[in-house]
């Protein structure tokens, strides 16, 4: 009781310490939504609307990065940032930028997983229509991502979902400072570990409602989507 207590308290109060984390934890999960779209909707698009001899392969690498282990994602952008790394001289390591690199590694297969499934399932004889009317390869993608707009948006949900929930990485590359890369799930680990259940809930009750208000802004969306379609 005491700790919801507290939770309720830091909720109401909006406390500069959970403002901050807060303020990081979208900054870092909505850059890395971004670029993690920016490359994942073209290449599942791509992907759904090819064939080519190595397609198998790349599908199923892209399914392996779907459930690939965060902690390994961690490790790997690690060893690249620090300083015996490839790109260490950069001095990332420890950052935001870091931390939305692992985020991106995270996103990324599983936005370009969901849209190639989506585009994949629109119907073929539209896209020969297309084509037969003189459609570019550019229009008629940009048609296809139109018709399987319903997938393209649960990619997009999936993949924040996956960025703003992830622990292990952001916590080996970001290391977990307070002010700069702490975010809500890190905090939540710290805090519980302190004994602190009160914050430790209050992170969690916000990490809950961040994706609960981004799940209903997506149906939003899809809903006057369809809308104007009728």
């Amino acid at each position: 009781m005491e700790g919801l207590v507290e939770s309720l308290r830091l909720l109401w109060g909006l406390d500069p310490y959970v403002y901050n984390i807060i303020i990081v934890s979208l900054r870092v999960s909505g850059l890395a939504l971004l670029f993690s779209a920016l490359i994942g909707i073209p290449l599942g698009t791509f992907l759904g609307l090819t064939n080519f001899p190595g397609k198998p392969l790349v599908t199923a690498l892209l399914y392996t990065g779907m459930g690939f282990p965060p902690v390994v994602v961690g490790l790997f952008v690690f060893i690249l940032f620090s300083t015996v790394g490839p790109m260490g001289r950069l001095g990332w390591l420890f950052t935001e930028r870091a931390m939305i690199t692992a985020q991106i590694i995270i996103a990324f297969p599983l936005v370009a997983g969901f849209t190639m499934a989506a585009v994949m399932s629109v119907d073929r004889n539209l896209m020969r229509q297309l084509r037969a009317l003189g459609a570019t390869k550019i229009q008629a993608s940009w048609a296809a991502i139109k018709e399987a707009r319903v997938g393209v948006l649960v990619a997009i949900i999936a993949g924040f979902g996956g960025a703003i929930s992830e622990v292990g990485a952001v916590m080996l590359v970001g290391g977990n400072i307070e002010g700069k890369t702490r975010v809500l799930t890190t905090a939540i680990v710290l805090e519980t570990r302190k004994g602190n259940f009160g914050v430790a809930l209050a992170f969690g009750i916000i990490l809950l409602g961040l994706t609960f208000f981004a799940n209903l802004a997506m149906l939003y969306l899809q809903k006057r989507q369809m809308f104007a379609r009728e």
